[in-house]
């Protein structure tokens, strides 16, 4: 919860929380942080985390690390510039700091990759999945590269539950799926859905972004796509109707609808999913209007 910057809810009544956390705007590339035209934004972000961060609230040596998401989940599917992290890995090389990659809700296959962080040609240091990895069965795992594994003495970490032998089975048959098929399907079937999400949007000036990898894709509602202003009522009715309709689709962030069906998913079921959408954003539209 210290690290998490999702909702205020999710830390009312739970403080004091972990100190020493510090936040940056994330490097969206829809809304760029400080205002900066997308093509300078990456260079202010970063000049802001080296001159203003850490010139004035808490020195870079005592940094451990910058804990972030390769494109954000609970904030609303938020894809980051293109060139952002490969400029932040050269800042953690300049400091000594590590790069800690969530891909929690990103990775395994989901935007067909391994993990997303691939996408933005970046190294980190540490990887921390869950979810995906064992088709619903409780399991999580903090990859790290040798060098900062082999700093741990014996017994010095422990978990009560931890390799659990169904869920360890559990997630070798899910691995070997997203390896053999279902990575390459979340590609060929993710092009296809964000193809025809792009096409909706020119019907619906309500859709003011459409973003995506794989199976990871984001819609963002606004009231005006110039102004960029949020529309969560908009986006609140659409995933109302959406799964009376019989499509269950989530909203995350202001005014964004997630769209995270399983690898599995055909293009069959992409073209349902789009027309019941459709329908939705039709209907959405007649009433608040």
């Amino acid at each position: 919860m210290s690290v998490s910057a999702s909702k205020t809810i999710h830390k009312r009544y739970f403080g004091p929380l972990m100190p020493g956390v510090f936040f940056v705007p994330y490097p969206n590339a829809y809304r760029p942080p400080f205002n900066a035209p997308a093509d300078k934004a990456s260079d202010q972000l970063i000049d802001y985390i080296e001159n203003t961060l850490f010139a004035r609230i808490v020195p870079p040596e005592e940094v451990a690390a910058f804990i972030f998401e390769p494109i954000q989940g609970e904030g609303g599917y938020v894809f980051p510039l293109e060139d952002f992290f490969p400029k932040l890995r050269k800042l953690a090389d300049k400091y000594g700091f590590l790069l800690i990659d969530d891909e929690v809700q990103a990775g395994l296959g989901r935007t067909g990759k391994w993990f997303a962080i691939e996408h933005y040609n970046t190294q980190p240091d540490i990887i921390t999945i869950a979810k995906g990895i064992a088709s619903g069965m409780p399991m999580g795992a903090f990859i790290a590269r040798e060098g900062l594994m082999d700093k741990w003495p014996m017994g010095a970490h422990a978990n009560t539950f931890g390799g659990n032998p169904v869920a360890a089975a559990a997630a070798l048959a899910t691995l070997e799926l997203i390896e053999n098929e279902l990575m390459e399907n979340a590609r060929v079937v993710g092009e296809y859905y964000l193809e025809k999400l792009k096409e909706l949007q020119k019907d619906f000036e309500e859709i003011g972004d459409v973003r995506g990898k794989g199976l990871m894709i984001g819609i963002e509602f606004v009231k005006d796509r110039e102004t960029k202003k949020y529309y969560p009522e908009f986006r609140d009715k659409v995933v109302l109707k959406s799964f009376q309709k019989g499509v269950l689709f989530l909203g995350c962030g202001p005014s964004a609808l997630r769209i995270a069906p399983p690898l599995i998913i055909t293009k069959e079921h992409v073209d349902i999913a789009v027309d019941v959408l459709a329908e939705a954003i039709k209907e959405t539209r007649e009433e608040i209007k």
